[in-house]
C-alpha cells in the first residue's frame, strides 16, 4: 500500500495531475504532435524515390524525435511558472517528488507522440524493421534518456525569457550521447540484428539514464528553490 505523505505517492500525484491538465488544454501534446508530422511531411517528399540506407533511416528518426521534444517537452514546468502554480506545487511535494513526476509525464508524453510518429514513418519513408523487439527497447530507452535530459533543463529554463531558445542550446550538448547511442542501436535493430547485438549501445543508455536521473535529483532542489 502507498502512503498518502510518502515519495512515490506524491510523484504519482504530480504525474496525474499534469496528465489531466495535458488532456484538458492538450497544448503540448499539439505542439508536438503538429511539429513532429509536418517534419516527417516533407522529409518524405524532400526525399522522394531515393533508397536511404539504415543508418540514414535511423538517424532521420531521431532527428524528428529529437526536435519534435524541443517544441514541447519544457511545457512542464514553464507551464507552473506561467499560471503561476510553482508556489503551490512547492508547499505540496519536495523537490525530488515533483522532478520524477514530471520526469515520468515527459516519458508518457513523448511514448505517446512515436506511438503515432513512429507507423507513419515506416509508411512514409518504406521502412520495414528487422528485429521489432529490439527495436522497440531502443526506442522506449532513447526517449528516456531525452526526457530526463529535457525534464532537468526545462526546470533550469522556466524562469528565463527565451525559453525556446535555451532549451535547445543547454539541452543538445548533454542530449548527443543519448541521440548517438540510439540512433545506433536502432540502426542495429532495423538491420535485423539481435538484442545482444546492440548490447553496448543499451548498457550505456542505461548508465547515462541513471547518472543523468541521480544528478537531476540531487541538483532540483536547487534549481526549484532559487
Amino acid at each position: 500500500m502507498i502512503r498518502k505523505s510518502g515519495f512515490l505517492y506524491k510523484s504519482l500525484y504530480i504525474l496525474q495531475k499534469d496528465l489531466h491538465q495535458e488532456f484538458r488544454t492538450r497544448y503540448a501534446i499539439n505542439a508536438i504532435l503538429l511539429f513532429a508530422v509536418t517534419t516527417l511531411v516533407v522529409v518524405s517528399f524532400s526525399i522522394g524515390a531515393a533508397e536511404l540506407s539504415k543508418n540514414t533511416l535511423s538517424s532521420l528518426l531521431w532527428i524528428i524525435i529529437f526536435f519534435s521534444a524541443m517544441t514541447g517537452l519544457s511545457h512542464v514546468f514553464v507551464r507552473e511558472e506561467e499560471q503561476q502554480t510553482a508556489d503551490t506545487l512547492r508547499l505540496v511535494a519536495s523537490p525530488s517528488a515533483i522532478f520524477v513526476g514530471k520526469w515520468l509525464f515527459n516519458i508518457l508524453l513523448l511514448l505517446g507522440l512515436e506511438l503515432i510518429l513512429i507507423p507513419l514513418y515506416m509508411v512514409f519513408m518504406d521502412m520495414t524493421v528487422g528485429n521489432l523487439s529490439a527495436f522497440t527497447l531502443m526506442i522506449v530507452l532513447g526517449s528516456m534518456g531525452v526526457s530526463s535530459v529535457a525534464t532537468i533543463m526545462a526546470a533550469i529554463i522556466s524562469r528565463t525569457s527565451a525559453k525556446g531558445a535555451l532549451f535547445a542550446v543547454l539541452s543538445f550538448p548533454v542530449m548527443l550521447p543519448v541521440l548517438i547511442l540510439s540512433i545506433q542501436g536502432t540502426a542495429l535493430a532495423i538491420q535485423g540484428n539481435s538484442i545482444s547485438a546492440g548490447m553496448d549501445e543499451i548498457q550505456m543508455l542505461l548508465l547515462f539514464i541513471i547518472v543523468i536521473v541521480t544528478a537531476s535529483i540531487l541538483l532540483f532542489e536547487f534549481v526549484w528553490i532559487l
